[in-house]
Parts: C-alpha cells; structure tokens; sequence
C-alpha cells in the first residue's frame, strides 16, 4: 500500500509539474506587458482564500476599478504551492500571487534589485496546524524515517518555513531543515483524503483551513502536533497577495481597486459569516460542511484583514539559518507602500 502511493505521489508530482508548465505556457502569451485593467491573479487551495472568493463571487475588483475610470478583466487562475505560484509570477502569466508568506519572503530576496517583488497585502490571520494520524507520534521529535509529512510545497511554503522554524526551536538553526527529509508537496485535498483514510505513508499534514478541521472531524485518531501561532509567537498572517514593482508602478488604479476590494471583502466577511460561508461553497464548489465552515470564520483565532501581522520573525529567521540573502528590518522592506501594509509588522 505505501509503495503504492509513493508512485502515486511520485506520478502526481510529475502530473502536477507538466500541468503547472502547460498552465503557464498557455497564459505566456498573454504576459506581454502589464497593463492597466489586466489582472491575473494566482490562488490556491482553503478558505484562507475567502477574501479572493468573496471579491470574484460580487465583483468587487471590477467595482472598484470602473469607480476609478476603468475596466478591469479579472481572472483567477487556481495553482497549488508556492514554487509554481512563484514560477507563475516571475514567467508573467500572473500579475498577483496568491501564496504563504513564506513564498513571498523567498521571492523579494531572490528579485531584490530586479523584479523587485512585494507584499499587496495579507489575506487574514488563520492558525495552521501540523496535524498526524500516527499513534505514536507525540510531537515532532517522535517522526520516524517511516512517516511522510504533507504540506503544499517542500521547503517553500509557509508550513515548510514555519516547521523549519520549529526545528530549530527543537534542535538549533543548524538542524532547522531536519524534517524536509520527511516532507512531500501534496495539495491540500489529498493530503487531508489521505490523513482521514489511514493506511498510507502520509502520517502527518501541515495544512490550513478548512482541511485541517477536517482531517480532525474525519478521523478519530488525528490529533494535533503543533499551531502555527505558538511556533510564531502569536496571531500571524500566513497567506498574502504580492506582485511585481512593475504591475505596481504600471497599474496603479489596477492596483488600488484590487486592495479597495479585499478590504470591502473583509468587511463582509466579518459583519456576514453565514453569506461568507455561502460564497466559499458557491465559488469553490467545495464539499465541505456549512456549519464547519462558519465555525472556522467565527473562530476568535481567525482574523479578516488586509493588514499583515506578525510577518517579520518568519523573514529574519529564513535570514538566519541562510534561507535568504537579504535580512527583512521592518514591513516596509518586503510589502508596497499602502497604509495598511505598511502599518503592520
């Protein structure tokens, strides 16, 4: 059965990288230069997305930008990790990428001078957890060479970074990668699928909303290892929107329309939790249960808001431990200037 799915993983990682350059071979051509009114924007899988649903399902970025004078063609383009959201942006098949901060991080240090890539703005305050199925597996020091850990992209997304954070936490910064060995890119659905069934070499799971409330309603025996918010020091924005300096510079009402719409998004999240709840099953045409979700948006822990929080430890300590060049000092550094990125930290 384990040998089994490692050629399924093996064969979807290779399905899932030939779909992901066939996506961005098709969008090429429209790449050319980034023009007001064009707007492509890369997201993926959770309701950590629900800010982007709740624009695309009102039209709010389209409002936005005809009160600005202009038409906006809007597309969302469904992608999965933040290597391939981050090939997207750089290859120009996107204007805005929709990924962890983590992502972001490695990206405005890689493009500093060039593309010079930043924040937009964050897409809320949600807990990650690392959950497990195993038995015997207590905490992070208790994985075996015969556990896989599941998260969207090994060593690049934000649930990569922050597990590394907790093994330098456990182990000291030279060992912070200790777990990458154990680590496999699996999207969201599938890693849960497979953390709920049992049975396979996927024994733990670094996910997100909905999918870890999930994994834990589905399976008795899935417990959690560890949030994201203790491994961070608090409430943290984990999934942001960023862009390149030239979409910023070559589109500002594009741009401001966008940020204008999450913000009236967030407003209508928070006063609307039932209607939030019914945009994310209508747009994402998930199956995921109603009162779950509602009971993820109403949770205290979950935070809808534009404004990034607790940001910059994940910069300094990639910095630290050589993930990146550049050592981030403030907000200012990684996110374009806008009065809410640049009032948060």
């Amino acid at each position: 059965m384990k040998h089994t799915l490692s050629r399924r993983l093996a064969l979807r990682a290779a399905a899932l990288a030939s779909s992901t350059a066939l996506l961005l071979s098709s969008l090429a051509p429209l790449q050319a230069q980034a023009a007001e009114g064009q707007l492509r924007i890369a997201e993926q899988f959770g309701i950590v997305y629900l800010l982007l649903n709740v624009a695309q399902d009102q039209k709010l970025i389209e409002k936005h930008g005809k009160a600005a004078g202009i038409d906006i063609q809007v597309e969302f383009v469904k992608l999965s990790g933040g290597a391939a959201v981050n090939d997207a942006l750089l290859s120009g098949s996107i204007e805005v990428a929709g990924a962890g901060v983590g992502p972001l991080f490695t990206l405005w240090d890689r493009t500093r001078g060039k593309q010079n890539v930043r924040g937009v703005a964050s897409l809320g305050n949600f807990p990650y957890y690392l959950v497990t199925n195993n038995p015997k597996v207590n905490s992070i020091a208790n994985f075996t060479g015969l556990d896989r850990i599941a998260l969207p992209a090994v060593g690049v997304s934000v649930q990569s970074r922050i597990l590394q954070m907790a093994a330098a936490k456990k182990w000291g910064d030279a060992e912070f990668d200790r777990l990458d060995k154990l680590s496999v890119a699996l999207p969201h659905p599938e890693a849960a699928a497979a953390i709920i069934k049992g049975g396979t070499e996927i024994t733990a799971h670094f996910g997100n909303p909905p999918f870890q409330e999930q994994e834990l309603a589905g399976n008795p025996q899935v417990r959690v290892l560890l949030k994201s918010y203790d491994v961070q020091g608090g409430p943290s924005s984990a999934t942001v929107l960023y862009a390149t300096e030239k979409f910023y510079k070559d589109s500002p009402k594009t741009y401001k329309a966008l940020v204008a719409a999450l913000d009236e998004a967030a407003q209508f999240i928070t006063a609307n939790p039932e209607k939030a709840a019914d945009t994310y099953l209508r747009v994402t045409h998930a199956k995921t249960d109603r009162d779950l979700l509602l009971k993820i948006i109403r949770n205290p822990e979950v935070q809808f808001k534009t404004t990034p929080q607790n940001t910059l430890g994940l910069g300094q300590f990639m910095h630290r431990v050589g993930a990146i060049k550049n050592k981030p000092t403030s907000v200012k550094d990684y996110f374009f200037d806008s009065p809410a990125a640049q009032s948060g930290n």
